[in-house]
């Protein structure tokens, strides 16, 4: 079975998570970071997780996504020895690790970028003797795709962390890469790792054009995440029932990575509330898909994305030493989670399941999923008292708000 059927991912920003510094760097470059994850990863199993998805961790002059070396780990978190402990850890555990490839573009620092000026042009764009930005970032240089060596480097790549036993790779700005790229670079890969996953970033365009003309796996739903949000905020499920919907569609031609919250948006809980986190939560893991947990959500941690240098440090927090240390004030998000993961896994069957709307008004909806002879029920209700209430062939399996 592929892990588009059954992963559950915990998603983890590991600069952030694991207290790395970001921007000022005098003398913190050094230390064996990566292994503090050590500590969550039988946290993440007690979720109802199955898998990492893994923030950049290679080598980078800042926030990860400004790549220096993609054979070496930031020296912020350690080095080859720490990544295979780490992944020895993991596979003790049966958790599956995702990585995040940033292969739109490298750090205006990268050894490439210089190489490229010296020759008029290389594996980076150069535009009037300068590498070309990526949307107007002067630190971020954009790789050129056209060129075939781009694509021999980005195989490269791709094949040694595999072979070192990733399960796959986000595939960092994906819409803004010519899909003819992704179609080479992925055949090339599945000749030897046929199972592979590639989940690609992408915030607006065509989904479908995007998954079927690349040849990857999933894609980031966008489009639902906003209208989760948008619609508990706004009392407004009309929006949440066009967007589950048009989630429907997009789930008819592949299965869709879904997601509450990650590394570039403000906090859910800051987004909604506690009450509306949680509602969130139960649209999550009752819809087709592919789900995704960003760390600290199932505890309604807060953060609001700002401006500048520093927009994201409020939604990429450093995680406590341990799960002990955390605050009392996030366990009850956390067990309502563990029901819902519960739910969905034992009903895989929903991740390839058709959705229906049923009913809706401003405060409540109802939809139905169905699938391999089965069928799921959810009502959601607005109100002065949230609520949700899923059966499963009949048979209440979660209810949650009003009734407690």
């Amino acid at each position: 079975m592929s892990l588009l059927d059954h992963a559950i991912w915990w998603q983890v920003y590991p600069l952030g998570a694991c207290g790395a510094p970001i921007h000022d760097r005098d003398g913190a470059d050094a230390g064996h970071r990566l292994r503090r994850l050590d500590a969550w990863l039988d946290y993440a199993i007690e979720l109802g997780c199955s898998g990492l998805l893994l923030g950049p961790i290679f080598a980078s002059s800042s926030h990860g996504y400004d790549t220096l070396d993609y054979f070496r780990i930031d020296a912020r978190l350690g080095d080859d020895a720490d990544f295979d402990e780490f992944m020895s850890q993991c596979r003790a555990r049966g958790l599956s690790v995702m990585l995040d490839g940033v292969f739109n573009h490298v750090g205006s620092a990268h050894p490439l970028v210089a190489e490229s000026q010296a020759q008029g042009g290389g594996l980076v764009q150069i535009r009037d003797g300068q590498p070309a930005p990526w949307e107007g970032h002067g630190d971020l240089a954009l790789l050129d795709h056209r060129n075939p060596a781009v694509a021999d480097l980005v195989v490269e790549v791709m094949l040694h962390w595999l072979r070192r036993g990733i399960a796959g790779w986000r595939l960092d700005v994906a819409y803004a890469v010519p899909p003819e790229f992704w179609r080479e670079v992925l055949s090339r890969v599945r000749a030897e790792f046929p199972e592979a996953l590639f989940l690609g970033e992408v915030i607006h365009g065509d989904y479908e054009a995007i998954v079927h003309e690349g040849t990857l796996d999933s894609v980031t739903q966008y489009e639902l995440w906003k209208g989760i949000w948008s619609s508990i905020a706004d009392s407004n499920f009309w929006e949440l029932a066009w967007a589950l919907e048009r989630h429907q569609e997009f789930s008819e031609e592949f299965v869709p990575q879904t997601f509450v919250g990650n590394h570039d948006v403000t906090r859910i809980a800051s987004e909604v509330g506690d009450a509306g986190a949680a509602l969130a939560a139960a649209v999550l893991f009752t819809v087709p898909g592919m789900p995704s947990i960003y760390y600290g959500d199932e505890q309604g941690f807060q953060g609001e994305k700002g401006h500048g240098r520093d927009a994201d440090a409020p939604l990429r927090p450093a995680l406590p030493a341990s799960p002990a240390e955390l605050g009392a004030d996030g366990w009850w998000l956390y067990r309502l989670y563990q029901q819902l993961i519960g739910l969905r896994r034992r009903n895989a069957w929903i991740a390839r399941g058709k959705l229906e709307v049923l009913a809706k008004d401003n405060e409540w909806l109802e939809y139905v999923v169905r699938g391999e002879a089965h069928e799921l029920h959810v009502r959601l209700e607005l109100g002065d008292v949230p609520s949700a209430v899923v059966s499963v062939d009949g048979s209440q399996s979660f209810n949650w708000g009003a009734s407690q």
